[in-house]
Order: C-alpha cells, then structure tokens, then sequence
C-alpha cells in the first residue's frame, strides 16, 4: 500500500548547529515505520541552517523558500513537492494560501506548538517567548500545566481546531529555560504518533467546521 508523502516547514536557525530536531525526529520514525508516511522533503526560510544540515545528512530534499512569502507561493511549493500532507515543525512564518480545492488547505496542514491553545498562542508566540508567558501564568496562579498542542491550520494564527493537547505539569522550581527543554522531549515523543494518525485518516475535518473533527475516542481519551 502506497504512503502518504509528507512535506515537512521547519525554520531552525541560521547557524547550522541550530534547529530541526523535530524535523529529523519525523524522518526516523518514517525510517522505523513508527510514522507511516514518506518525507518528501523538508522547507526553511534560512539557506544554510540547521535544517538545511541534518537534510543533507538525512538526504533529504531541502527547499529554500525567502521572502515573499505569498499565497503562491506557498501553492507552488506544495504544488512540486507533490505532497499529500503539510506538518510545520518550528516553522515560523505566517502561513498564507490555504486553498480547499488543492493538496494545501486547512485540511492537510496541521502544527504542533509547545504551550496551551488558544490562550498561548497567535503571532510572535513561539519557542522561549511561550514558556516565558507560560511560567508568567504560572507565578500569578493562573495555570498549573502547559502542554504541547497540535492543531490544523487555519489563516489565522494558532486558531485551527485542536485534535491533541498533552498537558505538561510545570514544577515549582521551572524556569522558561527547563520548562522548554521538557516540553520539547514530550514533543519529540508525541509528534510521530500523532503526525501518523494524521496523515492515515484517524484524524480529520472538513476544513470549515471546527465541529466536523473526527478523532477516535481512543485518541480523544490521550489528549
């Protein structure tokens, strides 16, 4: 039985020692068919980062997508890569160019974030930024857990449904500093799991209608 391929948004950073550890996680699990999906390639705003290093070790194909990030743009990318589905891993531009009647819509693009959705989320939120606003929360006594969410993409900013949110405890003695580090770890483990789940029909939508998402209670008793 045929795959799903899978394109992979990662940003990273623009040293190559920095960035697309999520990246090269899904590519092994795709390897150890802990993830039933074929990675097809791998996209980045930085032409000689991090992810652009661990795609040449890992061979996979890197793309390198500057400015402007436009709506087609985005189709064209999509468009090449002949990709059945979209998972951004630390990608941090604002994604534009949702089309339902392509392969890239809200239906195939999804994201995991490292804090609690909504309240943690939108432009700007991303890495340390969250786990700051996260142990602010935290010392006012507003929230006792982050939490890693992944979610479908929408236009705007971290307000596609959520279909998995794995509630992370946060320890008196945390800084943003460790709270990142253990929220990452989780992500590392969680990411494959549901990525697969995701692109072999377990989880759905419509693409519309937030109430048309279809997960199984199995899944649903996880979050």
């Amino acid at each position: 039985m045929k795959r799903p391929r899978l394109l992979v948004f990662a940003s990273g950073g623009s040293d190559p020692a920095n960035g697309g550890s999520g990246f090269e996680n899904l590519v092994r699990a795709s390897r150890d068919r802990e993830l039933e999906a074929d990675i097809v390639g791998v996209v980045s705003n930085h032409p000689n980062g991090g992810v652009r290093r661990r795609a040449g070790r890992l061979e996979i194909p890197f793309h390198y997508f500057t400015s402007p990030w436009s709506p087609q743009r985005h189709q064209e990318i999509a468009r090449q890569s002949e990709a059945d589905f979209f998972a951004l891993s630390g990608w941090l531009k604002h994604v534009v160019g949702l089309d339902p009647a392509t392969s890239f819509s809200s239906r195939t693009v999804f994201n995991i974030h490292p804090g609690p959705l909504p309240d943690f989320g939108g432009n700007g939120m991303y890495g340390h930024r969250v786990h700051a606003r996260v142990m602010a929360g935290f010392r006012r006594g507003e929230i006792r857990d982050t939490a890693v969410s992944m979610h479908f993409v929408t236009p705007g900013y971290d307000r596609g449904p959520v279909f998995h949110r794995h509630r992370i405890p946060i320890m008196k003695d945390d800084t943003p500093e460790s709270l990142g580090r253990r929220v990452n770890e989780w992500e590392h483990r969680l990411q494959p799991q549901v990525t697969n789940w995701v692109v072999n029909g377990l989880i759905e939508w419509d693409g519309v209608n937030p109430d048309s998402l279809r997960m199984p209670d199995l899944i649903h008793r996880g979050c």
